[in-house]
């Protein structure tokens, strides 16, 4: 059963859905947040609770927008004004527009610092500098430059919108198989150097090696957390993605290899980081400090003789980090793109152009709260923070708990089960528990996570 617009451009192939759905969920946070989590809670243990959260609680999300999209074919407020007419349902679409509007912007300039930091790896600069470099001067430095990291910034919404206009089949799913594979295996060659270094055997004992002892309520709500935000899910992009979704693309299947993959990027990470910093005796900082601070010395003072092996580590590096963010930020373009090119009737084009013009004036303000406009600040935040406040503090979670609700308790039980099973062709087993988990065990756990993070409980 489909409410939708079967006009609308669609996936081409199940790799496509799969790579593509992965990109959104696959970012920066995956790359630098994820070790940093586990850092703090406890290396392995956080790990096996993390991946119980993944499965219980995010990928019922995930499956729930899949089955919104599908069924509606359309964007994010126009499926909920197809499946709920006049409902107060639409604030739900409204959020992840809003949302992908507030991301983009923030997330850009984020993107932009690495841009900025491949460019430099890939003209030797972070290698040139020599061992007196300060590389968290040099960060402030740049960040707080009035003009550099807008252009930066800029150029990577240039490299978002070109991806964007070309359309699902043309521009999203084409740059998706070109750019997680690539991210793989960039991923699994890093892995590779980071084994290979001295004391290395310390980060993967700390990565495999469950210590009981430092799980404590605050560690298992981070990981509930992670897992929640790591997938994307909440704000309406992969409710946009799935409204490309063939019929025959399996919902369940595929949100299972989706949250596979970015579990792995995740995990194969944190073999990346910590080997890295064990070998050096540093621990994983948190936030934008650990890729763009911490591991910059890291690789000066690990191939201090090995200046080659160095400048290729630090490229790759960054280039991966570039296309995480890449991925992501495609997935946060196209939730503005379709909805402004279906409720305005404008071309997929001139929608793009319009979103990206928005998002690099608002990523603009962003940029500049790190410089001129540090001491301008709306309810005591710079527009940077304010936004990533708004957006992971409010939209998301607050996203989620309605898309879970609507899908478990709202849409008709009939049109949930056509939707898993397409249309009965394919049985679907795990079908009550996993509606159990959409009605019951998804909401509950991100209502948690929500009060939380505004009452912090076991801070």
């Amino acid at each position: 059963m489909s409410l939708g617009n079967t006009s609308r451009g669609s996936f081409g192939s199940q790799l496509g859905v799969i790579l593509a759905s992965a990109g959104s969920a696959v970012g920066l946070g995956n790359i630098w947040r994820f070790p940093t989590e586990v850092g703090r809670g406890g290396g392995a243990a956080f790990i096996l609770i993390y991946l119980c959260f993944i499965f219980l609680l995010a990928m019922p999300v995930m499956i729930s927008e899949f089955i919104i999209g599908r069924s509606s074919r359309s964007n994010a407020i126009g499926a909920f004004q197809k499946l709920a007419p006049r409902k107060p349902w639409i604030v739900a679409g409204m959020m992840g527009v809003l949302g992908g509007f507030l991301v983009l912007s923030f997330y850009s300039v984020v993107a932009g610092w690495t841009l900025h930091y491949t460019v430099s790896s890939a003209l030797g600069q972070l290698q040139g500098q020599g061992k007196g470099v300060d590389f968290g001067q040099a960060f402030n430095l740049f960040v707080s430059n009035p003009w550099q990291p807008i252009v930066y910034l800029a150029v990577f919404l240039l490299l978002t919108h070109l991806v964007v206009a070309r359309g699902i089949q043309g521009g999203i799913e084409r740059y998706s198989k070109l750019m997680m594979p690539m991210l793989l295996i960039i991923i699994v060659i890093l892995v590779g150097f980071s084994l290979t270094m001295s004391g290395a055997a310390d980060g993967v004992r700390f990565l495999l090696q469950p210590d009981l002892s430092e799980v404590t309520p605050e560690v298992v709500l981070g990981a509930m957390g992670q897992a929640f935000f790591s997938l994307s899910v909440g704000l309406g992009c992969l409710v946009t993605y799935s409204s490309y979704f063939s019929k025959e693309t399996r919902l369940v299947k595929s949100a299972m290899n989706v949250c596979i993959i970015d579990t792995m990027v995740a995990v194969l990470s944190g073999f990346i980081i910590f080997p890295t910093v064990f070998s050096v005796g540093i621990a994983p900082d948190a936030g934008p400090g650990l890729v763009f601070i911490t591991l910059p010395n890291v690789f000066l003072l690990t191939f201090s003789e090995m200046p080659i092996v160095g400048y290729i580590f630090a490229l790759l590096f960054y280039v991966l980090l570039l296309l995480a963010a890449l991925t992501s930020s495609i997935s946060m373009h196209e939730i503005c793109t379709a909805f402004i090119s279906e409720h305005f009737s404008k071309s997929r084009r001139s929608s793009a152009v319009i979103v990206t013009i928005i998002c690099l004036v608002l990523g603009s303000f962003c940029s500049l709260s790190f410089g001129p406009w540090k001491d301008v600040t709306v309810f005591g935040k710079g527009f940077f923070d304010l936004f990533d406040f708004t957006v992971t503090k409010f939209l998301m979670p607050l996203g989620g708990l309605l898309i879970t609700l609507f899908v478990g308790w709202y849409l008709d039980r009939k049109l949930v089960e056509q939707q898993l099973t397409n249309d009965g062709s394919i049985p679907v087993r795990t079908m009550k528990p996993l509606l159990f988990l959409i009605r019951w065990v998804a909401p509950i756990g991100i209502l948690v996570i929500f009060l939380n993070e505004l009452f912090p409980i076991f801070m």
